[in-house]
């Protein structure tokens, strides 16, 4: 049985798990249009993954996965946490906010599990890491597809080694966050990424990053993919979340407008060039995800002045490709 048999869609399609601005209505508009919906449900509670997902269901009846961020142990000292927050002073300040709430969040993974096995999810991925065994076996003992991400050859063995049932292989094009969880951080591009792991391992590979046209699609699946993950080149539709003036930047990118940073987050993830990227580039960082936390408030309010200098703006190397309208037109041009 193939990838898209096994998942119960009707094209080798998955639209990209991205936190923050996949919707209710966004998921389920891609589960509607033949291609495999991703919740996001990396800052999510156990509490509103369950609550969306519910919605989720009131909108289709077709299969969706809800994609999940794997906790990582990283204890900072307060002196790091302090100069990372100073750093962000003169940009809080061009805000209007001098002083913001620095409260730290703590992830429910284990939550979040239990919620995907009580609403009776059969298919989850992870990014930032792989489950423990104990969660792997809970979840296959419940029927669940488990997706892995991978970034090197190294990854996708141990994604194959704990039981994941299929691999998304994530070139270095691909916008937001690297999936990057063993080893030195790799910058591999999918072309050249994608022959190394399918020789290398035995489960179902998807290929993810840069993808924006139905040619590269072509091109993937004739390199032995058997899906392509797209995420970008959705940003703009009528039924993602992102905001305004984030789709605006997305249609109005030129070619090479991305680059690679850890200012928003602590992690390396993709996004298009700004103020924010550029005035942090050289200062003290908070290691994931306490500084994700430091700059959300930054983030919130640069978002309702809409000054896209300090939004953190993530895209694709191939952004320029996007364009607006229904989901499902612009997935069909991909079939």
């Amino acid at each position: 049985m193939n990838l898209t048999a096994m998942l119960g869609i009707e094209h080798p399609i998955i639209q990209a798990p991205m936190a923050g601005v996949t919707t209710p209505e966004f998921v389920a508009a891609s589960a509607e249009a033949g291609i495999l919906g991703s919740i996001g449900a990396g800052y999510l509670s156990a509490d509103e993954t369950r609550n969306f997902i519910r919605e989720v269901k009131s909108h289709t009846k077709k299969p969706f996965t809800v994609n999940l961020f794997v906790p990582e142990k990283v204890n900072p000292s307060q002196e790091q946490l302090q100069e990372a927050y100073e750093a962000l002073q003169p940009i809080g300040k061009a805000l209007g906010i001098p002083q913001w709430n620095t409260d730290f969040s703590k992830s429910e993974f284990e939550g979040q599990v239990q919620v995907l096995l009580e609403e009776d999810v059969k298919i989850c991925s992870f990014t930032f890491g792989l489950p423990d065994e104990k969660t792997v076996q809970l979840l296959k003992g419940n029927d669940v597809f488990l997706v892995g991400t991978a970034t090197s050859v190294e990854e996708a063995e141990l994604a194959e080694l704990v039981g994941m049932d299929a691999v998304v292989v994530q070139g270095s094009e691909a916008g937001g966050h690297r999936g990057s969880f063993s080893g030195e951080l790799t910058l591999i591009p999918l072309n050249e990424l994608l022959p190394e792991i399918i020789a290398s391992v035995r489960l179902p590979v998807i290929a993810a990053g840069g993808i924006a046209n139905k040619e590269t699609m072509a091109d993937m699946l004739a390199a032995g993919a058997q899906a392509i993950q797209i995420g970008t080149v959705l940003l703009a539709s009528d039924e993602s979340g992102a905001h305004p003036l984030y789709k605006q930047a997305v249609l109005e990118a030129e070619k090479g407008c991305t680059v690679l940073t850890k200012s928003f987050s602590g992690k390396m993830a993709r996004g298009i060039r700004n103020r924010f990227i550029h005035e942090l580039s050289e200062l003290p960082l908070a290691p994931y995800p306490f500084q994700n936390d430091l700059t959300k408030e930054i983030r919130k309010e640069a978002a309702k002045q809409g000054n896209t200098d300090f939004m953190s703006l993530w895209a694709g190397e191939n952004v320029h490709l996007s364009t607006s309208g229904k989901l499902k037109n612009i997935i069909e041009r991909f079939i």
